[in-house]
């Protein structure tokens, strides 16, 4: 029986955010997820400034080794009408391809990886978990996304769920004929928003690579509407024409909703697990970073400690950072004519487009980044710097022990 401080169900973003923090912190942890990295992820897939500083993340690092595409400037509109271009004299995003970037993390963690390996079996035996027979752990992190196993055990949904966002994309690597009929720049993405502002699509060039995706709140026909989507930015020739590629699914819940119930005796949940997707943009890779920090803190904090008491704390620290979860699931507050003609007036303005669409749903440039304690450490030069910078040259050694 292998044993672990802690067990963290999923290896994406807020899995690999909140191991790393836990390792540097001198816990022996422990991921699964039950695919093997590196693996494709449905996700438009650009990071702000922000996560940059929250993850300390060394982009000469991480250039000379993957995708990144700087973000200079945004397309945005509704489909069929005129888009409006947003240019900024700074980088403002970077697009990275999540192949990769969860890859990235995930090593960087230093944690123990067992990848490949589905939760099949989850126990409650006193104080621990016993999960798939063969890990014992007194603490448990789900950071699975929209089907976590975790969640699944932490809250059963009845039917009167948070809004929840149906998306569909591809990811592809261009060929030089299909590049040179490409209109589409790298440094600025374009959104097409619905009418009815119920989603939007997206087409993203990154280096050679192109995505191209749409993502609609609870609408069972996204598939036919993204096949026209495709047809309309072949029809403009914005991307090659006869792309061919397979769609593929994802889903997530908008926050605020109708919460789930994020912390249990033993238990966190965090990132799409936890719902915390934004409710404009469906952005969830920030949100994912800074609960796996959050639930970090709190973790170490409780120094062993794990009842549900002990770990309240991280839901008061997720509602001062996302919002009170109280709130009602949103619903439309115009009807559907009204919510397009509102559309139209205000996405064909400058000023709304860039402060309101730009700014603050998508870039959260109102929101600074995430403080959260890191442990100081001092180079051989005698600099003062920390752990979490160090891209995982100076790591704590974990402690791995063994039961039965």
């Amino acid at each position: 029986m292998d044993y672990c401080d802690c067990l963290i169900v999923g290896g994406g973003p807020a899995g690999s955010s909140c191991a790393r923090a836990l390792v540097s912190a001198g816990l022996d942890v422990v991921v699964l997820d039950k695919a093997a990295f590196p693996r494709d992820k449905v996700c438009a897939g650009w990071i702000t400034p922000a996560v940059v500083d929250e993850l300390a993340l060394d982009l000469n690092d991480y250039r000379s080794r993957h995708t990144l595409q700087p973000i200079t400037g945004f397309r945005t509109g509704l489909f069929g009408r005129r888009q409006i271009e947003t240019s900024y004299d700074r980088v403002v995003s970077y697009g990275i391809r999540r192949c990769e970037f969860d890859s990235y993390l995930l090593q960087r963690s230093a944690a123990r990886l067992r990848l490949g390996e589905p939760l099949d079996d989850l126990r409650r035996e006193g104080a621990q978990w016993v999960v798939n027979g063969s890990i014992r752990t007194p603490l448990l992190v789900g950071a699975g996304g929209h089907f976590c196993p975790v969640a699944k055990r932490l809250s059963s949904d009845d039917g009167q769920a948070s809004a929840v966002v149906l998306a569909q994309e591809i990811e592809f690597e261009m060929s030089p004929h299909e590049a040179s009929q490409c209109r589409v720049a790298g440094e600025i993405p374009e959104l097409f928003f619905c009418d009815d502002l119920r989603g939007y699509g997206w087409c993203f060039r990154k280096q050679n690579f192109l995505n191209i995706g749409m993502g609609r709140e609870g609408d069972s026909q996204l598939a036919a509407k993204v096949v026209s989507f495709c047809k309309i930015l072949q029809d403009e020739g914005r991307i090659p024409a006869g792309v061919q590629a397979r769609f593929r699914g994802h889903a997530y819940r908008l926050y605020p909703g109708r919460p789930r119930r994020i912390v249990a005796d033993g238990a966190l949940l965090i990132g799409d697990s936890a719902g915390l997707a934004g409710p404009q943009s469906g952005e969830g890779i920030r949100p994912a970073i800074e609960s796996g920090l959050l639930a970090a803190t709190e973790i170490v904090a409780a120094a062993g400690d794990y009842r549900q008491s002990s770990l309240a704390r991280f839901e008061t620290r997720i509602a001062d950072r996302f919002g009170s979860p109280t709130k009602a699931v949103r619903r439309p507050w115009l009807p559907e004519a009204w919510r397009s003609a509102v559309g139209r007036l205000f996405l064909a303005t400058h000023w709304f487009t860039r402060h309101i669409v730009i700014d603050r749903w998508f870039l959260h440039s109102h929101q600074p980044s995430l403080a959260w304690p890191r442990k100081e450490r001092t180079d051989h030069h005698g600099n003062t710097c920390t752990s979490s910078a160090s891209n995982g040259r100076d790591r704590v050694k974990s402690r791995t022990r063994s039961s039965g």
